[in-house]
C-alpha cells in the first residue's frame, strides 16, 4: 500500500503500528522521498496532498526532490510549496533553485509556475519571490527584480524584512535615496519591523549623499528600538562623519564602539585615518595609527593610501617618499588606487613628468591603469597648459581598451575653456556625444562657464536648455507638462510617494531610472554660472529672469547666487538694487555668509563709509555668535569712540578664543582706512596683526605702502616692504621702484645705503633686478652697475645673512630693529665699496 493512501486514512482509522513508530524510529528517508516524488509527479494540485506529509519531511528530503524533480516546472512548484515552512529552509535548496533559474529557460518556467499558482488560488510565500529577486540581481537585471517586488502585491504576498532590505540595498546602490526612504516608510506602515541591516543600508545611503544629520537621527532611532549597531553600522556612520569633516565626533563614536564590545575592523580604522588626513591633521593620523597598531591593526594598502594622500595635501613630499619606501619594504604591493593617488599628488605639485614615469613603473609591475588613473594625468597636463599632450593621452586611453568617460572629456573641455579655446571645447563636446558618451553636469557646466566668460551667452543659453531637456525630451515634456507638473525635487518626491502608497513601486523606480538615464538636469551650480555671465555683461534683466526661473523649478538660490547678483549690481553702481537683493535674501530664509558681508563692506569702504562697513560686520558676528553679544557691544563702543586699536584687539581676541579667525574684514578695514586717509590707524592695524602673528596679504601691504609714501612716511613704507620680503612676496614693479626712487633722491649717504640693502634683500627672495627695475629707476641708480650688483649680491647677501644670524633666530622670519638696520646698511656699504675698489 502506498504511503500517501495510508496517510489519507490517517484521520478516519486508527494508526497502524508502523505509522505510529514514525515518530520514534526513523523510516528510511529514501522510501519517504520516493512517496513524495510520486505525489509531486501524479497529484494536481500537489499542495493539498503534500500537507499531511509535512511531519515526516526534512530539509534533506526537500533538497533531494528539488535536485531530481519529475520535471523543472514541478520542481519549482514543490520548492514554492516547501518555502511556506521555515524548518525546510536550507542554503543547499536555494543554491539548487538559483542554478535552475539561471540555466536555459528557468526564469520563464518559474514565472509561469507563479502565475499558475495565482490562478489556482494557491498562496505563494515571500521566500518564493525572494529567491527570484536574488537571481535577477545576480544577473544584473535590476529592473526585473524591482518588477518582481512590485508584483508581490498582486499575489497578496507581504514582503518580509529580508526582501525589503534587498530592495533598499538596490535603491541605495542606484543613488535613489528618495525612493529608498519612501519604501522604508511603506515598510513601517505594513508593520514590517526593520533590523540592523535595514538601518545600516539607509544610514549608508544618507551618509553618502552628505545628509549626515538625518543619518545620525536614524542611528538614534535604531538604538531607541533596542537594535544594537554592528561593526558595519558603526563603520558607515564613522565614515559619514569623517566625510562631513566631523572627525572628532567620529573618534568619539569609535571609542563608544569599542566600549560596546564591537571590535573595529581595518575599514573603520582606515576611515578614521583618512578623515584626519583630509583635514590636514596628518600628525594626529600618525598618532592614531600607533594606537591602532597596539590593538593589532596592520597597515594595508588602503591605509597607506590614506596617509600618502594626506602627506601630499600637506605638501610633505619627502615624507611621501619615505612612507612609500617603507610600504615596499613591508611587502605591501601598491594597487591602481594608490598609484592614482601618487600620480595626482605629483601632478598637483607640478611634477607631471614624474607622474608619467610612475605610470610606466605601474604598467611594468603588472598593474593595469584605469580611466580614473589616466584622468588624473590628463588633468595635470591641462593644469600646466599642455593641452596637446593631454589630448594625445586621451587618445591613448582608447588604444589601451580603457574607454574615456564623461570625466575625461569634462577635464579636457574645462582645460580648453580656461585657455579661451571654446571652439575646440565645443568640438570635443560634440565628439563625445557621437561616441555615445553623454555629458555629465560637470561637462555642461564647464562649457557653459567657458562660453559665458567669452561673452557667448546665446550659445551658453542653448546649451543650458539642451541640458535641461536631456536625452529623453518626451519624458521631460511628459513630466513637466503632465497633470502632476513634476518640475522640481519636491514635486518629484510627492509623485514618488503617491506611487509607492498605491503599491506602484516599480513604476516609481522606472521613472527615476529614466530620469537618471536622461542626464543631469541643471542644478544650482549651472544657474549660478549663467547668472554670473549675465551680471558680468550688465544684463541684469537676464540675470533676474534666471533667478525667478530657478525658484519656479524648486531650486532655492544660495549664497553664491545672491552674492553674484549683489557683486554685479555694486560693480555697475546700482547700490539700491544690491541692498534690495541683500534684504530679500534674509526674508527668503537664506542667511548671508561671510563672503557676502565682505563684498558689501568692500564697497562701503570704497565709498568712504568705514563706520557703516564696521557695523555691518558686527551685525554678521551677532548672527553667528549670539553668546558673545556683550563682547561685540564693547567692540562697537570702542569703534564709535574711534579707538580703532582697542576695537581690533577685542575682535582678534574673540576670533582666536572661538578658533574662527577670518582675515577678510581686517584687510578690508586696513585698506578702507588708507582710502579715507587715516593711514596712521591703518598702520596700527597692520602692526597689531603682525603682533598676533597673522599673515597679512600682499594687496593690503601694497595699499599701505602706497599711502605711506603718499603721506611722506618713507621709513614706515620700507618697514612694510621688508615685511613682504620676509614673507617671500614678489610685489608689482611699481612698488619697489617708487621706494628705491625716493631713497636715492634722499639727501645723504643713508638713502643710498638703504637702496643697496633693499636691492640685496630683493635679490635674495627671487626678484630679477634687471627685469624688475624700471628704466627711470635704473637711470637714478646709474652710479651703481646693476649687473655688477647682481653678480656681487652673493657677497652682499652673505653680509646680510651674517648680520641676520647675529641678531635674529635662524630659520625664522626676522624683522630687524632700526639700530640693527643701520648696522646692516653700513655693512652693505662697506661690502659694495670693497667690490668697487677691487
Amino acid at each position: 500500500m502506498k504511503l500517501h493512501s495510508l496517510l489519507q486514512r490517517h484521520f478516519s482509522h486508527p494508526k497502524p503500528p508502523w505509522v505510529q513508530s514514525l515518530h520514534t524510529s526513523a523510516i528510511q528517508e529514501t522510501s519517504v522521498s520516493d512517496e513524495v516524488f510520486t505525489v509531486v509527479k501524479t497529484m494536481n494540485p500537489m499542495e493539498q496532498a503534500l500537507e499531511p506529509m509535512v511531519p515526516f519531511l526534512s530539509p534533506k528530503i526537500i533538497t533531494s526532490i528539488i535536485q531530481n524533480p519529475p520535471n523543472p516546472q514541478l520542481g519549482f512548484r514543490f520548492f514554492i510549496w516547501a518555502s511556506n515552512f521555515k524548518r525546510f529552509r536550507a542554503w543547499e535548496s536555494c543554491d539548487l533553485i538559483t542554478d535552475l533559474l539561471i540555466n536555459q529557460n528557468g526564469l520563464e518556467l518559474y514565472c509561469q509556475t507563479l502565475e499558475t499558482l495565482k490562478n489556482g488560488g494557491i498562496k505563494v510565500p515571500n521566500d518564493a519571490f525572494l529567491v527570484l529577486i536574488k537571481v535577477y540581481l545576480k544577473m544584473g537585471l535590476t529592473d526585473k527584480a524591482m518588477e518582481t517586488f512590485g508584483s508581490m502585491r498582486d499575489f497578496d504576498c507581504t514582503p518580509d524584512v529580508y526582501t525589503y532590505n534587498m530592495i533598499l540595498d538596490v535603491l541605495i546602490q542606484k543613488n535613489f535615496l528618495l525612493l529608498a526612504l519612501t519604501v522604508y516608510t511603506r515598510m513601517m506602515k505594513v508593520n514590517c519591523l526593520p533590523n540592523v541591516a535595514t538601518f545600516s543600508i539607509l544610514i549608508d545611503g544618507l551618509c553618502k549623499s552628505g545628509n549626515i544629520k538625518d543619518a545620525l537621527h536614524l542611528f538614534d532611532e535604531m538604538t531607541q528600538r533596542g537594535i544594537s549597531p554592528d561593526a558595519f553600522t558603526y563603520c558607515v556612520v564613522i565614515s559619514g562623519l569623517c566625510r562631513s569633516k566631523r572627525v572628532d565626533d567620529a573618534y568619539r563614536l569609535f571609542d563608544k564602539m569599542k566600549d560596546s564590545g564591537v571590535g573595529p575592523d581595518f575599514v573603520t580604522c582606515n576611515a578614521l585615518l583618512n578623515g584626519f588626513c583630509m583635514l590636514d591633521r596628518v600628525d594626529e593620523a600618525f598618532s592614531l595609527l600607533r594606537l591602532f597598531e597596539k590593538d593589532g591593526y596592520v597597515l594595508d594598502v588602503r591605509g597607506y593610501s590614506c596617509l600618502i594622500r594626506g602627506l601630499f595635501r600637506a605638501k610633505r613630499y619627502e615624507d611621501v617618499q619615505l612612507l612609500y619606501r617603507k610600504m615596499i619594504k613591508d611587502s605591501v604591493k601598491p594597487d591602481v588606487y594608490l598609484y592614482t593617488i601618487m600620480m595626482k599628488g605629483l601632478a598637483e605639485a607640478g611634477k607631471v613628468r614624474d607622474a608619467l614615469e610612475l605610470l610606466n613603473e605601474m604598467t611594468e609591475s603588472g598593474v593595469v591603469p584605469d580611466t580614473v588613473c589616466y584622468n588624473v594625468l590628463i588633468k595635470g597636463l591641462c593644469d600646466m597648459g599642455l593641452l596637446s599632450e593631454a589630448r594625445s593621452l586621451q587618445l591613448e586611453i582608447s588604444r589601451r581598451d580603457c574607454f574615456p568617460n564623461a570625466k575625461t572629456y569634462s577635464i579636457l573641455i574645462s582645460g580648453m575653456c580656461r585657455n579661451g579655446l571654446t571652439r575646440d571645447a565645443q568640438e570635443i563636446f560634440n565628439e563625445m556625444e557621437k561616441l555615445g558618451c553623454y555629458p555629465s553636469s560637470v561637462t555642461f557646466n564647464s562649457l557653459i562657464d567657458g562660453l559665458c566668460k567669452t561673452g557667448q551667452l546665446e550659445k551658453a543659453n542653448l546649451l543650458f536648455y539642451k541640458m535641461e531637456i536631456g536625452r529623453n525630451p518626451s519624458l521631460f515634456l511628459r513630466l513637466s507638462q503632465g497633470p502632476n507638473h513634476v518640475l522640481d525635487s519636491a514635486s518629484l518626491q510627492k509623485m514618488v510617494e503617491q506611487l509607492c502608497d498605491s503599491g506602484l513601486i516599480h513604476k516609481a523606480y522606472k521613472i527615476l531610472m529614466q530620469l537618471a538615464d536622461s542626464g543631469d538636469a541643471p542644478g544650482i551650480y549651472t544657474y549660478n554660472i549663467l547668472v554670473n555671465g549675465f551680471c558680468k555683461l550688465g544684463n541684469f534683466n537676464g540675470a533676474y529672469k534666471l533667478f525667478r526661473e530657478m525658484q519656479f523649478k524648486g531650486l532655492s538660490p544660495d549664497n553664491v547666487t545672491y552674492g553674484t547678483l549683489i557683486n554685479g549690481l555694486l560693480r555697475f553702481q546700482r547700490e539700491k538694487d544690491a541692498f534690495k537683493v541683500f534684504d530679500q535674501m534674509e526674508k527668503n530664509g537664506c542667511t548671508p555668509d561671510a563672503a557676502i558681508y565682505r563684498t558689501m563692506m568692500t564697497w562701503m569702504c570704497r565709498r568712504m563709509e568705514l563706520p557703516r562697513a564696521f557695523s555691518l560686520w558686527l551685525k554678521y558676528l551677532r548672527n553667528i555668535r549670539s553668546q558673545e553679544d556683550e563682547a561685540i557691544k564693547a567692540i562697537e563702543g570702542y569703534f564709535e569712540k574711534q579707538e580703532v586699536e582697542k576695537a581690533v584687539r577685542g575682535l582678534l581676541e574673540m576670533d582666536f578664543k572661538l578658533n574662527d579667525f577670518d582675515l577678510g574684514p581686517y584687510a578690508i578695514w586696513l585698506i578702507g582706512l588708507c582710502q579715507t586717509r587715516r593711514v596712521d590707524e591703518a598702520l596700527k592695524i597692520f602692526l597689531i596683526l603682525e603682533e598676533y602673528k597673522v599673515i597679512i596679504t600682499p594687496p593690503s601691504c601694497v595699499k599701505l605702502i602706497y599711502f605711506l609714501l603718499k603721506e611722506g612716511n618713507l621709513d614706515r613704507a620700507i618697514d612694510v616692504f621688508l615685511y613682504t620680503i620676509e614673507k617671500g612676496y614678489l610685489l608689482r614693479r611699481r612698488v619697489a621702484n617708487r621706494i628705491l626712487t625716493k631713497l636715492v633722491r634722499r639727501k645723504g649717504e643713508m638713502g643710498k645705503d638703504r637702496a643697496i640693502y633693499l636691492l640685496c634683500r630683493m635679490k635674495s627672495v627671487g626678484y630679477d633686478l634687471d627685469a624688475h627695475l624700471l628704466p627711470w629707476t635704473k637711470s637714478l641708480l646709474h652710479q651703481y652697475d646693476i649687473h655688477e650688483m647682481e653678480n656681487g649680491v652673493p657677497e652682499m647677501n652673505s653680509g646680510c645673512v651674517e648680520m641676520q644670524n647675529s641678531y635674529g633666530r635662524v630659520g625664522q622670519p626676522w624683522k630687524p630693529t632700526v639700530k640693527q638696520r643701520r648696522k646692516m646698511f653700513q655693512l652693505a656699504r662697506r661690502k659694495y665699496a670693497g667690490m668697487k675698489n677691487s
